[in-house]
Parts: structure tokens; sequence; C-alpha cells
């Protein structure tokens, strides 16, 4: 993926729009980021798959689930290679392990805000993890003018508020994600041979659009690059900010891309 970037940094003594208009009812809600690691090889990955879009429709008052499909590439040498998948999702769920003090990798994972991890089709692990993120203190994340562009493009004005005392952070990073709205496939061979599986929020790229500083919020437009398999897909666009070292989730929003809104 290319992406090229306007950056503006906003101080925060500055009057932010965007940001200080009342909120409404649904941008009140607590943003929870949702990674669920899976495979299209793994037999144990449909109910997880099934859980992640039951949390898509927003089961939880008070919090906003902003759900992620990251599929891995390591079970692709058994029978069936998950079309889905890429090895930048097995490296980032590599990440996870690490930090988590894992001894390795499996499927399906599941992990809420970055801060906790547990089988991903255990519903009672996810309540509890979504119990403590709706404590964690969040930062603002604004999209607007969200648009395709000419030659397969997605256009967007991002904006954040500022790191300050709540998250005791110096420095976080800012990611944008590109998902198919939804995807399904056939699987011919494999642990799930014969079984049509469907997908919720099947992330296409994960790709690092910036960083905000202490004190600082952050504006920029981005321009992103998207592959040929997106061009007749209704798409979402999922900006996240994420403390260094792959750690917590400070701030997220998600929105919806039309299939046919070209600029």
């Amino acid at each position: 993926m290319k992406i090229a970037l306007i950056p503006t940094i906003v101080l925060v003594g500055l009057a932010v729009v965007i940001l200080m208009r009342p909120a409404s009812p649904e941008s009140a809600a607590t943003p929870v980021l949702v990674e669920l690691f899976t495979s299209e090889g793994c037999s144990s990955c449909p109910p997880a798959d099934a859980l992640l879009q039951k949390l898509d429709q927003q089961p939880i008052a008070g919090e906003q689930l902003i759900v992620l499909s990251e599929h891995v590439d390591y079970w692709n040498h058994i029978g069936w290679r998950d079309p889905y998948s890429d090895r930048f999702y097995s490296d980032r769920q590599g990440e996870y392990a690490k930090r988590f003090g894992l001894d390795g990798v499996y499927t399906p994972q599941m992990v809420v805000d970055g801060a906790s991890e547990f089988t991903g089709s255990n519903s009672d692990l996810a309540d509890r993890a979504f119990a403590k993120a709706r404590s964690m203190p969040k930062i603002p994340v604004v999209l607007s003018a969200v648009s395709r562009g000419l030659q397969n493009t997605l256009h967007a004005h991002l904006q954040t508020g500022s790191l300050g005392a709540d998250n005791k952070l110096q420095r976080a990073n800012v990611y944008a994600a590109i998902a198919f709205d939804h995807a399904e496939s056939q699987v011919a061979q494999g642990e799930n041979a014969g079984r049509r599986l469907t997908h919720t929020a099947v992330v296409r790229s994960i790709v690092k659009v910036g960083s905000i500083e202490r004190d600082q919020a952050f504006a920029q437009d981005i321009e992103l690059k998207l592959d040929p398999s997106s061009e007749a897909r209704a798409l979402r666009l999922i900006v996240f900010v994420q403390a260094l070292g792959q750690g917590g989730i400070i701030g997220a929003t998600v929105q919806p891309v039309n299939a046919f809104s070209i600029r």
C-alpha cells in the first residue's frame, strides 16, 4: 500500500472545530478495538468469526466495538490457502504474543484494545475485556471527507485529540486500516472443507500514518492506495491510536466507505 501524507500538527491551545462539536449518542460511546486473529484453514475459528459478527452488531450499551478480522497465513500449508491471509497479520499477532508473554501464536485469538487476549470464541472472557476497556481513557479520533478517488485511492481527513495526563504517554502511533465490510468463501480443502465461511471487517491493510506527541493533537489529510480487489466492494476505514511497542489502544474510529462513491 502506498500512502501520501499532508501533515499538520495542531497544538493544544488551538481551536479544533470538529472535536469541539457536541457529542452525539453514538460518538459518546467508548470506542473499543477488537482484533480477531483467525484463518479459514482452522476448524476452531468459525465460532470466533461468528462471535465477531455478533459483536459488530453493537450489543453493549455505552461501547462502540470496532472489529477487525485479521487473517494469518501460518495455516495455509495444510490444504487450504486463506484468500484473505497475509504474513503481516501473522507478524502483528507475533508482536502481541511477545508483549503478552505467550509461548507462541494461536487461532482463534481475540485482542481487545491491545490490552487483553484470550481464545476468540470465548464470549465470557470477551465481556470481561470489554468491561475493562470501558474504564480506560480515550482520546477523540475523527474522520471526515472520506471518499474514493480515481485510480483506486481512498481519501480522508484525520484529526485526533491530544496526548494528555490521562494516558501518561509521551508518544503514540496512528494507524489506518482498510477492511472489506463483508467477505465469504466456499472452502474446498483443509480442516473446513465443504463449509461456506462468512467474515466481517476483513482487514486488507494496516499502515502507520503518523505519530502523536505529548500535549499535541494531530491532523492530516491521507491518501491510501486500494488493492484491485477492493474496487467493487463496500469497505471500512478504521483509524486507531496505539501506544508504542504495539501497546494499548488509546483512541479509535471507523467510517463506512460506499462501494461506488467515486470522487
